[in-house]
């Protein structure tokens, strides 16, 4: 495996006595104290250190290139495809899938945290050029023009969970974020899990006032005011044509985000972004395989996925306010049901409707069952 990092830190001569001794040789020179030369030594050394430290914490900061397979790259003919994966377990069948559209090229992971863990994941379940996982943690390593090279020449991209905040932070208005959006209009596939499922909509939960490591923006305070200081929705940041006017959220039963996308449909509305928006949710262990032609495919063990959209703008969102908003359309599709992303229609799932009220959900499932 060939492991490539942005910046190396170089070897350092550290024996002080390459400076100090030829000036003590100086004829011109009367030997001080040797605590004088401890203190010298002492400073030297002090100041070496702080300069090694330095170049770690560049070096921390660097994008890092993991590779398994064949060390060229090998063109192939890709087919276009997506796959949302609502996070928890990976779901082997959605890189075999992925590794089909790529036709054997070559497979890239992108991350902005974490190690390379899915190339001997994906190596071992198909045959490839290469697996690869680019790691890109700063806007300084996605501004490298090696690094939007390295995604240009892939067959077939994915994008890992984690925080999708140092996604749009690190990517967005950079070559990264161009190289993505070459790749997806030049026909070649995409996928993503948990936060990387969540920026492939042309609408997308930024989590920007998200603090580090904290719990993620719950259903209940989204609901209360949804203008909490916590919903930061971002746009136009990947370009998906069937995703285009949607908005995708994964962990969704699991996590209990219904209340809250429900929220971000009616802040798109609000803001005026779009009048009728469409949402993509995902559960836990499920994933969405999309052909070309819009036509997708649930699997997994998860609850499934479910398509939301709004009748008509019958909302008061309002900051401070209880959402209140009326006949959301849902469809419900478990594994093994098919939708149209075009049509908006499905086979082998439910329909029910949604309504929010000063706050409080309402289904028109028995039991007024939201999920």
């Amino acid at each position: 495996m060939t492991r490539h990092f942005g910046r190396r830190i170089e070897a350092f001569l550290p024996p002080y006595q390459r400076f100090v001794r030829p000036w003590l040789r100086s004829a011109h020179f009367i030997r001080p104290p040797l605590v004088y030369i401890g203190l010298v030594r002492r400073k030297f050394l002090s100041s070496l250190l702080v300069v090694l430290l330095l170049r770690c914490v560049g070096q921390a900061a660097s994008y890092q290139y993991f590779r398994m397979g064949q060390k060229t790259d090998l063109q192939t003919t890709p087919v276009a495809g997506i796959a949302l994966l609502g996070g928890g377990s990976d779901i082997d069948e959605v890189f075999r899938w992925l590794c089909e559209k790529a036709d054997g090229g070559d497979f890239l992971v992108l991350r902005a945290r974490g190690g390379d863990d899915y190339n001997s994941y994906i190596n071992g379940l198909c045959r490839l050029n290469s697996v690869a996982t680019l790691i890109i943690p700063d806007r300084d390593s996605a501004q490298d023009p090696g690094v939007a090279d390295i995604i240009r020449h892939a067959e077939a991209v994915f994008i890992g969970g984690g925080d999708q905040a140092r996604y749009v932070n690190f990517w967005r208005g950079t070559p990264v974020q161009d190289a993505i959006n070459e790749n997806i209009a030049s026909g070649k596939p995409i996928g993503g899990t948990s936060a990387g499922l969540a920026i492939l909509g042309e609408f997308s939960y930024g989590a920007l006032n998200d603090p580090p490591d904290d719990s993620s923006l719950t259903s209940a305070d989204a609901l209360r005011d949804p203008f909490f200081a916590r919903i930061t929705l971002v746009r136009d940041f990947l370009k998906v044509p069937l995703l285009q006017n949607t908005i995708t959220d994964s962990h969704f039963a699991k996590r209990d985000r219904l209340g809250r996308s429900l929220v971000f449909l009616a802040r798109i509305m609000q803001d005026g972004w779009s009048k009728n928006p469409r949402e993509i949710a995902v559960d836990e262990k499920s994933a969405v395989l999309v052909e070309p032609d819009g036509k997708a495919t649930i699997i997994g063990s998860g609850k499934g996925a479910y398509f939301l959209r709004p009748d008509e703008a019958r909302i008061v969102c309002q900051k401070g306010v209880p959402l209140s908003f009326r006949e959301i359309a849902v469809y419900k599709a478990a594994s093994a049901a098919h939708f149209d992303l075009v049509r908006w229609t499905g086979e082998g799932g439910l329909t029910y409707t949604l309504s929010v009220k000063h706050g409080t959900l309402q289904s028109t499932q028995q039991g007024n069952i939201i999920y």
